[in-house]
């Protein structure tokens, strides 16, 4: 799906940065597409001890996405359920205020501002729905974002909308939070371990929802259109009053997976599907590996991936889509804290096997 260029777009956006205990590089390339719909958020230090990455891989317009990397979060820390140490609720009500920031007369002028200012009031009103709004869930926290009045108060949001995958590092914990098809991988002593799964219309658990909901599943897209069943906007497939946020076609509940991280563990990578379509999770890893056997610069690295997965033609479709991909190297821990690691190691070494400690063990 999408309008191809006669040639790609190849400018890439880069960046990268680290503090004491990670370093992320990142980048981010239009290539064959006609527009540039990807977004995302790298801040090292949210607050103290946390770090926040986040990748938002728009459908039918950028402004979702936009809107995502710059609020989400926010959001996530202006929770009450943050400051009480509950990360994953956090997370989870973060994802579903988005939806809520985006309606009325605020999320318009919101939108529109994050739009291309020469269309802010004519192309920007493509993608969007006009019916009066219905009533959403209560979010449980003070409205940090005050309705107003104006023309567009009974906006119910975009119809455009984008994907939203997230790694919250605290700690040594790491939370995933994820909605759509872009997907989070960690490479632990050099294996991949999917840490997120991809909203498709086929899983059973989905199919299912989108059926009680009213909708249809037609050539692996909902109602013949939108081939994820989780993301952020989309509100035509949000507009069935009877239910719950969760329960609609499409939902912007998060999966969400959160493990311990410890020194086996290499790296993390963030990445839209633009890179999955391309290359499998071991694949990348590898390639990873590979890369940084004489490659330092993290977001070097993230650029001959990108360059990696760019399709010499449109022809397959396949290597043409937007690309962004986010690299986090965790800081190993110097000589003196990993001797004394290893004596704590030695003490409790009479359990029964090591290989249930390989894997990252998670809850949902």
């Amino acid at each position: 799906m999408g309008t191809y260029l006669s040639s790609p777009k190849t400018e890439k956006l880069s960046e990268e940065g680290e503090n004491d205990t990670l370093r992320y590089g990142l980048s981010s390339m239009q290539g064959w597409r006609a527009t540039m719909e990807d977004a995302h958020a790298a801040i090292l230090d949210v607050d103290d001890k946390t770090s926040f990455f986040g990748v938002y891989d728009g459908h039918g317009g950028k402004v979702v996405a936009k809107f995502c990397a710059k609020y989400l979060h926010q959001q996530v820390l202006s929770n009450q359920a943050y400051g009480a140490g509950d990360i994953e609720t956090s997370l989870q009500r973060a994802f579903f205020r988005m939806d809520d920031m985006m309606q009325g007369q605020r999320g318009w002028r919101e939108l529109a501002a994050l739009g291309d200012k020469m269309n802010k009031f004519s192309g920007m009103i493509e993608g969007f729905i006009w019916s009066p709004r219905s009533g959403g869930d209560v979010n449980n926290q003070p409205d940090n974002w005050p309705l107003e009045d104006g023309p567009h108060s009974d906006f119910t949001g975009p119809n455009c909308g984008c994907t939203a995958c997230v790694a919250l590092i605290k700690d040594k914990k790491l939370f995933v939070a994820n909605a759509g098809d872009s997907r989070c991988v960690i490479s632990r002593k050099g294996q991949a371990y999917d840490l997120s799964k991809d909203h498709k219309p086929d899983l059973e658990a989905e199919k299912e929802r989108i059926l009680n909901a009213g909708g249809f599943i037609h050539a692996g897209r909902i109602n013949g259109s939108l081939n994820l069943t989780r993301a952020i906007g989309d509100m035509e497939f949000k507009q069935n009053k009877f239910l719950s946020s969760d329960k609609q076609m499409v939902t912007a509940n998060p999966d969400i997976n959160t493990i311990d991280l410890c020194d086996d563990d290499d790296f993390l990578v963030v990445a839209c599907d633009g890179i999955w379509d391309c290359m499998t999770s071991q694949q990348l890893v590898d390639f990873i590996h590979e890369q940084l056997k004489s490659e330092t610069k993290l977001s070097t690295v993230c650029e001959k991936i990108v360059d990696r997965c760019l399709a010499p033609d449109t022809a397959s479709g396949e290597g043409c889509d937007n690309m962004t991909i986010i690299l986090i190297q965790f800081k190993k821990p110097n000589p003196s804290e990993t001797e004394a690691e290893e004596a704590k190691e030695e003490e409790v070494k009479q359990e029964p096997s090591q290989e249930a400690q390989d894997e990252p063990s998670s809850s949902s």
